[in-house]
Formats: C-alpha cells, sequence, structure tokens
C-alpha cells in the first residue's frame, strides 16, 4: 500500500516504534500540533465550495494515479468508489403543462409565447362574437334566451318541453340576472339586450351559442384543467367534480364523457373512501339541492327536471320524433365533419400519445358509441367531447417538428374560410327578419300589429329579440305524448296544403295576421290567398346558398294594404 494514505489498519507498532502507517497514535495533548494524518482525514470531506479554492490555490502535484474503467467512467485504480449523488432536474409533461398553461414555466420566452397565444384565443373570440350573425338551432334562443325574457319581463313563450319539465331553469337564470340587471338600471333595449348575449363570457368562448351544450362543453374544459390525470399533481377531486356536477345539472347528458374518466379516476385513487364521501357525494347534494330549490321557484312545485329529460330522450326515445338517423351517422358524418381538417392529426395524435393519455380517447368512444345508440341525431350532442380531440391534434402538431409550421398555417386556412361562410352568411335570414319586426314595435299601430311566422316552427328567435310585447304566432310541432299513432303536428298539416290550411284559418278577414312572415320556396302556392287578402311584398331577407326542403334561399315580409 503507498505510504502516506493514513488508513489505520489496526496491527500495531513496528520495531522501530515510528508510525509509518501501521501503529495506532494517541491523541495530541492540549496545546501540541495535530498530527498530519488526522489533518488529511478532516480534509478527506470538506464542502463543495472548499474543495474548488483549495484546488484554486493547491500547487502542482505529482502525477495522478493509473486510472480504470468502472460503470463507464474513469476512476483512480485502488481507491473505493463513492457513489455520486443524482440530481434529477423536475419536469412537467410538455403537452399537459401547456393544458394547463406554460407561462408558469421558467423561461421568458415560454412565458412570452403562451401570454401571446392566450391574447390571440381572446381576440379571436371577441371577434367572433362580433361577427356571427347566423342561426344554428333552434334550441340556442327557445331554451335559453326565450325562457330568460319570460323569467325577466313576465313575457315570452314557452316550448312544450317545459310544460313537460323536461328543462331546468338554472341556465337561463343566468341571462335572465343580466336581462333584470338592465331593467332596472332602464337600459333594457334590444340593442343592448343583444349586445349583452355577444359579449356573455360563455358566449364568445364557445362560438357564441347559447346552447346548453356549449355550456356543458365550456364546464367540460374547466373539468378537464382539474382531472386529476396519471403522474399530475396539479388535480382537484372537488373542483373537477363540482364542474361535472353543474354540467349535469344543466344538460344530464354531460354525465356520458365523464363515465370512464371518473371511473378511472377512482380506480386509481388509494383513499375511495375518501373520495366518495368527502367529495362526490357532498357536491352532489349541494348542485342537485340549488337545482331543485331553482326549477322550485319557477315551476311552482318540487320536480326532478334531469330526471325527466332522461325519460323522454333516452329511456322512452322520444326525440325520433324530430328526426332519426343510421347508427353509424356519428361515425361517418358527424364526428369527421365537426373535426374537418383536424381529423388526420386527430388520428395521428391519438397514435403518438402516451398511454395515460389514452383515457381521453376512451372518452371519445364511448360517449359516440352511446350516442349513436339514439335514432335521433344532431352535431350539438357530441360538441363537448371535441375538447378530447383537440387534445390530440395538439400532441399530433407538437411531434410534427419540421412540418409544424405548415401544418398550422393549413389548419388556419382551411377553417378560416368555413367559419367566416357559417358565422356571417349561412342561415342568416332568420335572424335579419327579426329587425324588420322589431320596427313594428315603435310604430304607432303596434297594438293592431300581428305577426305570423309561416316557417317550419322555431325557425326564428322571438320575443327575446323583439323585447316588446307584439302579438305574435308560430307554427307549432309538440311530439305526441299520448301514443296516437295518427298524430301529426301543425306545422306538418299546414305543409301538407298550405293554401287549404290558410283559407280555412283565416276564415274571416277580420282574423288575418297585419304581417305574414315565409321563405321564398312557399310563395307560388299561396299566391293566390296573398292577392286575394291584399298583402304586398316589404322586404326580401337573404338567408342561404343552399335551400332544403321548406326552407328557402330567402325570406319574404308580406304586409296587408290598408284600403
Amino acid at each position: 500500500m503507498p505510504a502516506g494514505t493514513g488508513r489505520d489498519t489496526g496491527t500495531g507498532t513496528d520495531t522501530h516504534g515510528r508510525g509509518k502507517g501501521r501503529c495506532r497514535r494517541r491523541p495530541a495533548p492540549e496545546g501540541r500540533e495535530e498530527p498530519r494524518w488526522a489533518a488529511r482525514k478532516k480534509e478527506a470531506q470538506p464542502q463543495r465550495s472548499r474543495k474548488r479554492r483549495a484546488a484554486a490555490s493547491a500547487p502542482a502535484l505529482a502525477p495522478p494515479p493509473p486510472m480504470e474503467a468502472a460503470g463507464g467512467l474513469l476512476l483512480p485504480r485502488g481507491r473505493p468508489r463513492r457513489p455520486e449523488a443524482v440530481r434529477l432536474r423536475k419536469r412537467r409533461s410538455v403537452l399537459y403543462g401547456a393544458a394547463r398553461g406554460a407561462a408558469a414555466q421558467p423561461g421568458a420566452g415560454a412565458a412570452g409565447g403562451t401570454s401571446a397565444l392566450t391574447a390571440l384565443a381572446v381576440a379571436v373570440r371577441v371577434l367572433n362574437c362580433a361577427l356571427v350573425r347566423t342561426s344554428f338551432v333552434p334550441d340556442e334562443y327557445w331554451q335559453s334566451l326565450e325562457v330568460a325574457h319570460r323569467m325577466a319581463f313576465s313575457y315570452g313563450h314557452l316550448t312544450w318541453e317545459w310544460a313537460q319539465r323536461l328543462r331546468g331553469y338554472s341556465y337561463p337564470l343566468l341571462f335572465a340576472s343580466i336581462y333584470k340587471a338592465l331593467q332596472l338600471l332602464g337600459k333594457d333595449d334590444v340593442q343592448l339586450l343583444y349586445f349583452c348575449q355577444l359579449c356573455s363570457w360563455f358566449t364568445w368562448y364557445s362560438c357564441t351559442r347559447t346552447l346548453t351544450n356549449t355550456m356543458e362543453t365550456l364546464l367540460t374544459i374547466f373539468a378537464l384543467y382539474y382531472y386529476p390525470i396519471k403522474g399530475s399533481k396539479m388535480g382537484s377531486s372537488c373542483k373537477y367534480l363540482t364542474l361535472i356536477a353543474l354540467a349535469i345539472a344543466i344538460r344530464p347528458t354531460a354525465a356520458i364523457p365523464w363515465i370512464p374518466l371518473v371511473f378511472s379516476h377512482f380506480l386509481r385513487e388509494q383513499r375511495k373512501a375518501d373520495l366518495i364521501l368527502h367529495n362526490c357525494i357532498p357536491v352532489g347534494l349541494v348542485t342537485l339541492g340549488i337545482s331543485l330549490i331553482i326549477d322550485r321557484v319557477f315551476f311552482g312545485e318540487w320536480v326532478l327536471v334531469q330526471l325527466n329529460f332522461l325519460k323522454f330522450n333516452v329511456l322512452q326515445n322520444l326525440g325520433t320524433f324530430y328526426g332519426s338517423h343510421p347508427w353509424h351517422w356519428y361515425l361517418t358524418q358527424g364526428l369527421p365533419i365537426i373535426l374537418s381538417t383536424h381529423l388526420p392529426f386527430f388520428i395521428h395524435g391519438c397514435v403518438l400519445a402516451p398511454k395515460r393519455y389514452r383515457i381521453f380517447l376512451m372518452a371519445v368512444i364511448w360517449t359516440v358509441l352511446v350516442y349513436s345508440t339514439l335514432s335521433h341525431k344532431e352535431f350539438r350532442f357530441i360538441y363537448p367531447v371535441l375538447p378530447f380531440c383537440m387534445f390530440f391534434c395538439g400532441y399530433s402538431l407538437k411531434h410534427l417538428k419540421a412540418w409544424k409550421k405548415s401544418a398550422a398555417s393549413f389548419l388556419l386556412v382551411s377553417n378560416l374560410l368555413p367559419a367566416l361562410y357559417t358565422g356571417l352568411i349561412h342561415q342568416r335570414g332568420t335572424l335579419d327578419v327579426m329587425s324588420h319586426v322589431q320596427e313594428l314595435c315603435n310604430d304607432s299601430n303596434q297594438s293592431q300589429a300581428f305577426v305570423f311566422i309561416m316557417m317550419p316552427c322555431h325557425s326564428t328567435p322571438f320575443y327575446s329579440h323583439v323585447h316588446c310585447p307584439l302579438k305574435m304566432r308560430f307554427l307549432q310541432c309538440p311530439p305526441d305524448l299520448t301514443g296516437n299513432e295518427s298524430y301529426i303536428d301543425e306545422a306538418d298539416v299546414f305543409y301538407s296544403n298550405p293554401l287549404g290550411w290558410l283559407n280555412k284559418e283565416f276564415y274571416n278577414d277580420t282574423l288575418l295576421p297585419s304581417h305574414l312572415i315565409f321563405f321564398s320556396v312557399l310563395e307560388q302556392e299561396i299566391s293566390s290567398f296573398l292577392a286575394l287578402k291584399g298583402y304586398e311584398k316589404t322586404a326580401t331577407i337573404f338567408h342561404t346558398h343552399v335551400p332544403q326542403g321548406r326552407v328557402g334561399s330567402h325570406i319574404y315580409v308580406y304586409r296587408k294594404g290598408l284600403k
């Protein structure tokens, strides 16, 4: 063994009594110099900063001992190997970190880029809010704004769903509160009401539609933020369950995409009893209690609208009254059309995504399969799964590397034109015509005005866009709940023989409406009635480039001439 290593072997002293690395030395008496071997032993484990200072000031030494390979490293031969502490850099998942806000990540570049994207997203949504002038489906007005108008101003039409207790007042209450506040401030003119509708945060965030489906989608996005995905420490069981409960209170079908997600969370949760007792049950009871109280106030009796909704739409499947589609419609038309040019990126992202994110794909598949079992199908029903799909689209773009900018540009251009066309042009006539109707509110003959809308039922908004108690009527189309197989609603009876229906309905001239509103495809059939009763065309309003069935390309407004 080399001399001077200071290693104590405990073998006694040599014959000369001098310590050469083998003898045991006694501790130095107080006041005497400490032996050199003890000083070297103290210096064997100094602090990192002390080592560096010593290395910088130390004179040149003899060549180091020979080196030997050990586990891929070169270590001094003969010296014992000491394990070096490994420092692990904390790293958040790029994908999930971005979803939670990359601005919190270190580095001004990342924070600045994310802030710019957030500002751009807000600006685009606000612009979208200001530009959209088209109609989507009747529910965006008839199950939200029209009900809210009745709640706030005591006049407005309630559809048959409210008579059957299938809808709840929780969602319309949001709009009614704004309407009532404007009324109390004396700012309840129709322009401000429309302005408030467009500027509501959940409206511009969810494509300006006041559908319960868009609110369901919005709450789903927020709930995803707090969902405790595997490997994440940023989830919150209470928060995401509360958001789900609110979505279910507004629209019970919101529970469908969350069934696999909640079940997966339950399986991964170590404290399953705490999850149920301290989160699920309290959140569920509080949300249900609030919903019951709100509906009790406006219905005048205790009613569980969520249960009635499920009975009608799922158990009885009475939605087929409004049309039915083949079982594969969501797979072959619904989801592909909603995703549009995002579809290849969605598929690519599903292939690349890590295993822990596959639960989101399971939610998409499960939701589509459940809705496929129902005969009545609409694009808006699967709108809440779009955030899950965009999760995989984003993952695909993240891994395209050299093609990332080109792919992003393609998505922007390919979606911009359809968005502008459908938001500004397609099916805008049913909203524009209500501006003509609203002008009657300022007419001196307002009390004598009677507007009859001869269109497929619920084609236009109603009092929520007119905001004055004009006498108005439209063709009704409630489903039959008595089991009568030969039942035909009023709209179908009208369109089977429009001229005969009008002559029978308005047999007396005193019953005639002052204004008739209808699609251009109906004009030729009722032209003799219009001429005989003295009606004159006062407005022609564009509606769509794709007329279909009972829906024409234009809307005509006829006014009865004064004799």
